[in-house]
């Protein structure tokens, strides 16, 4: 599968996961949650310690996010995003686009044998969907 393939696959999610998400607006967890909001599209915030983002109602873990969710956005320290993937997998998400530097080898095999789609050769959603800083 293309890039561009691996990406129309991501889009095709009703909603949206955002593992990572930040509520400092400086930091990309923060930003990749406003680029799906500045696109008019239904996001999820994934962050154990915050409740709300950007007014946004957070869940704790992949596991919580509803259904509805079969494409996540991973902006977390490639070790996290291992663990996130093996979650990912036991709830049913089909495509996993991991920000530049969320990655791994071990992250994106443990998606190929899990049959999920990932995105992990350094595009990132930002770019792709057209962020503004405002």
């Amino acid at each position: 599968m293309s890039t561009k393939e691996q990406i129309d696959a991501f889009f095709t999610s009703k909603a949206f996961g955002v593992v990572g998400a930040s509520a400092d607006r400086h930091k990309y967890g923060n930003k990749v949650l406003r680029v799906y909001q500045q696109k008019n599209l239904k996001v999820v915030p994934v962050n154990p310690r915050e409740q709300e983002i950007e007014g946004v109602a957070c869940v704790a873990s992949v596991m919580d996010l509803p259904d509805e969710v079969t494409s996540i956005s991973v902006i977390t320290p490639p070790k996290i995003t291992e663990e996130v993937v093996e979650m990912a997998a036991r709830k049913g998400i089909r495509t996993i686009w991991m920000q530049p530097g969320a990655e791994s080898d071990k992250a994106v095999e443990l998606c190929r044998q899990n049959g999920i789609t990932v995105i992990a050769d350094g595009s990132c959603i930002l770019v792709v969907l057209g962020y503004r800083d405002h």
